[in-house]
């Protein structure tokens, strides 16, 4: 079979379609618990996420109340698919259309309640097995395949004249906290046994997508209002184009700007990580103009969708949700992941924003650490070049073992030209609080002499601590 027709198997390949009523009827039974767990879980993740991130007064704002309701999530549409890495994955749509109670307070903002939450998205989880042998399910990893739809009904804001910037800011940061936890490629790991080995557990992304913003046609400026509509009738008003692309939650793209032009060509490429093959290709054109960038028009395709019909589509922008004239024609190429040596190479970059590979870092567990266990704060920082990422912070609590923390947490680095000819060790480094206590370095040599590209071990780090780390490298080659 050639890579041409293996990969269009893959894409149309299905599990079937299963009814969902067993796991709606699972989800009600569970509700009381699922609802506390969610409560605690935004107490402990969402709090402290919306105090660093929301602007100004609204940073002060906490939970005075908070309870899901009564109404479960539904779920419907079940895929049902077997993985690479011997797991089960199951991908369904959910709905929740909630009757909640909760209530934000501050101080210097007015109390807001939120008595309805409008969630609305395809889900896709991952279930990892415990052995090979016995049939037990270690782990699940749950993602949004897209970022979903999020609305919210406010109660006691209702009279406030800035409602409008309240909601959509807590709305933001909300949707912001979810796709940095929960929409592909990052998955929200639920482990289910203690003893899951998170090096077998993790689902490596599928490969890489290139696409070329090759032009637009019928691009014309949106209505302006104000000082912006005497401006444009003064002078001649031709839009200045750019678009911003984004796959999933990975970091939005944006082309070069096009001046004075209802038909541009940007003919600009740039590489996204692929987790699955239904993670929408979104495309926001904007006109540049003075203060706010004006809206042109958004559209989307499936990745799926734009391979299976050859790998150039001409897409209609919407605006405000009616349809326009312009059109964006997109180019994509599918690249897989390959563990050999000759594919992770320079040539495969021809340009900015190519890539050549990529470098996957896991960080399973430290092991074996000393102190007081009030004043250990352990996490890993992971150094690679400029590159720097760290896992969350541990904190101790009765039932947990802050001796020998689990992190779980896996770093995507994806390899640029410049990175694959003059590559830089990789930096393990363990923290408490804010000091570094212990290092470790892995020569990036070591890692593409690695069976299949791949380092896994528990490295000393002194003191009689250990991390558990795993490093692996991918080359691409073209589908």
């Amino acid at each position: 079979m050639n890579n041409m027709s293996g990969l269009a198997d893959t894409l149309t390949a299905s599990g079937g379609a299963e009814s969902a009523g067993f796991l709606n009827d699972i989800v009600e039974q569970l509700w009381p618990n699922i609802n506390v767990a969610g409560c605690n879980m935004v107490r402990e993740i969402v709090e402290p996420i919306l105090a660093s991130t929301l602007p100004g007064p609204l940073a002060n704002l906490r939970f005075t109340k908070l309870d899901l309701g009564p109404v479960p999530l539904r779920l419907s549409a079940v895929d049902v698919h077997k993985t690479s890495m011997g797991g089960i994955k199951l991908d369904m749509n959910v709905s929740w259309e909630s009757m909640s109670d909760i209530e934000l307070d501050g101080r210097m903002v007015p109390k807001i309640g939120i008595e309805r939450v409008h969630l609305k998205g395809r889900l896709s989880i991952l279930l990892a097995p415990l052995t090979n042998v016995i049939p037990l399910i270690g782990a699940a990893q749950v993602a949004f395949i897209n970022p979903p739809e999020l609305s919210l009904d406010f109660t006691d804001a209702a009279n406030i004249a800035d409602l409008g910037i309240i909601s959509s800011t807590i709305r933001k940061t909300i949707l912001g906290i979810i796709g940095g936890m929960a929409v592909l490629p990052n998955r929200f790991l639920v482990k289910l046994d203690n003893s899951n080995d998170y090096f077998k557990t993790y689902q490596p992304p599928l490969g890489v997508v290139r696409l070329t913003m090759e032009r637009a046609i019928g691009i014309s400026g949106p209505k302006k209002s104000g000082a912006k509509r005497l401006l444009a009738k003064i002078v001649k008003d031709v839009p200045d184009c750019y678009c911003k692309v984004s796959v999933g939650a990975e970091e939005e793209w944006r082309t070069s700007t096009k001046k004075n032009n209802h038909d541009p060509e940007w003919n600009e490429t740039h590489d996204f990580l692929v987790a699955d093959f239904e993670q929408n290709i979104t495309l926001d054109v904007q006109d540049d103009d003075v203060g706010a960038d004006d809206d042109i028009g958004i559209g989307s395709i499936s990745i799926k969708d734009i391979l299976l019909g050859g790998g150039t589509k001409e897409i209609a922008l919407t605006h405000k949700g009616e349809h326009t004239d312009a059109r964006v024609t997109i180019h994509a190429q599918f690249f897989n992941f390959v563990n050999e040596p000759q594919a992770l190479s320079a040539t495969q970059s021809q340009g900015e924003g190519q890539l050549c590979g990529l470098a996957t870092v896991l960080v399973a567990s430290a092991l074996g650490l000393q102190g007081q266990r009030d004043e250990l704060q352990p996490s890993v920082k992971v150094s690679w070049g400029r590159k720097e990422f760290r896992t969350a912070i541990k904190t101790y609590t009765p039932g947990t073992d802050i001796f020998n923390p689990s992190f779980d947490q896996a770093f995507r680095i994806p390899i640029t030209r410049d990175m694959v000819n003059s590559p830089a060790p990789f930096r393990i480094s363990l923290l408490n609080k804010e000091a570094e206590t212990g290092a470790i370095e892995i020569p990036f040599t070591d890692v593409q002499n690695g069976q299949d590209l791949t380092v896994s071990n528990a490295y000393d780090v002194g003191s009689g601590a250990t991390l558990r780390v795993a490093i692996s490298l991918r080359g691409l080659q073209l589908a």
